[in-house]
């Protein structure tokens, strides 16, 4: 049987990367990104990837795609998983082009604006586009040029679902970054931008040291989440044993609490049971035992 080899779409970044960091396909990303901003992209020029390159003291940062555009700075990301790390890391990220941004020049200014787009898979939320500005619940913006959106891939893919042709045609740049093969045919018959993105996705799925890269990073994936699983388990396992050394030392614990609360008791009442043989009235039964006169009294009883 022939292994079929398997098809990366832009879910993953470095597919991502390899078809929209190509100077050739400028015009694939300008839809991207107007089919998100709602504004006319008229320029692109790449940025440099890798930030604060100049301090081995800070963790590097490898971005997805860093653009000066005419509407301002652009930063994207392709989030695969949706990690507690994935909204700290990006917020980093960002606030880092922000920062160096706003320290260029002889004076502080909110003229460019600083975006980061998110495309992200595995969120339970019901929105298709969150748009997160820092701003006071009257709305009132602290900065003017400061926006992160965060684009929900699996919700889009309900549209895709949906085979609503309208809404289709509307969000088809988006939508076709997570298509398979056969999808993206049919979603490319109408569209010239469509079908080149079909053509330069299969051209990057065609390559063999491209296939090589993503075999190595998904076997170190998988590498990574056995370990974590195996941390994951001796932890349990460790917890359990810790558990049950804790819960046995307690049972011991109060055992012996109860033995000697029952022992007490019971010596008690040998005792009262003596005195009251002797014929000691009740009062003085009560005050060297320390049981109630009810309790004696149930005593002369039996």
């Amino acid at each position: 049987m022939i292994e079929e080899k398997k098809f990366y779409t832009c879910k993953y970044d470095r597919a991502f990367k390899e078809v929209f960091m190509k100077e050739e396909n400028q015009d694939i990303l300008k839809k991207v990104l107007e089919s998100i901003l709602k504004v006319e992209i008229k320029k692109i020029k790449y940025l440099n990837q890798e930030r604060n390159v100049d301090n081995i003291h800070v963790r590097r940062k490898h971005l997805d795609l860093n653009l000066e555009t005419n509407i301002g700075h652009i930063e994207v990301e392709v989030n695969t998983s949706k990690e507690f790390y994935v909204r700290p890391r990006n917020m980093s990220y960002i606030c880092n082009i922000y920062s160096h941004h706003t320290l260029k020049g002889e004076e502080y200014s909110e003229d460019t604006l600083v975006i980061q787009i998110n495309f992200s898979y595995g969120l339970k939320d019901r929105e298709y586009i969150r748009k997160y500005e820092i701003q006071d619940k009257e709305k009132n913006k602290y900065v003017r040029n400061f926006i992160i959106y965060e684009i929900n891939m699996e919700k889009y893919k309900e549209i895709w679902y949906s085979k609503d042709e309208e809404k289709i045609e509307e969000e088809k740049y988006i939508l076709m970054l997570d298509l398979m093969p056969k999808e993206l045919k049919k979603l490319s018959k109408k569209d010239r931008v469509v079908n080149k993105y079909m053509c330069e996705l299969e051209r990057v799925n065609e390559d063999p040291e491209f296939h090589e890269y993503m075999s190595a990073e998904e076997d170190n994936r998988k590498i990574e989440n056995s370990l974590r699983r195996q941390w994951r388990e001796e932890g349990l396992a460790e917890g359990r044993e810790e558990g049950l050394k804790q819960g046995i030392k307690e049972g011991i614990e109060q055992g012996i609490e109860q033995g000697l609360e029952k022992g007490i008791s019971e010596s008690k009442i040998s005792i009262a049971k003596k005195m009251l043989n002797d014929h000691l009235d009740l009062s003085t039964i009560e005050k060297y035992t320390g049981l109630s006169i009810e309790e004696i009294q149930k005593l002369e009883t039996n």
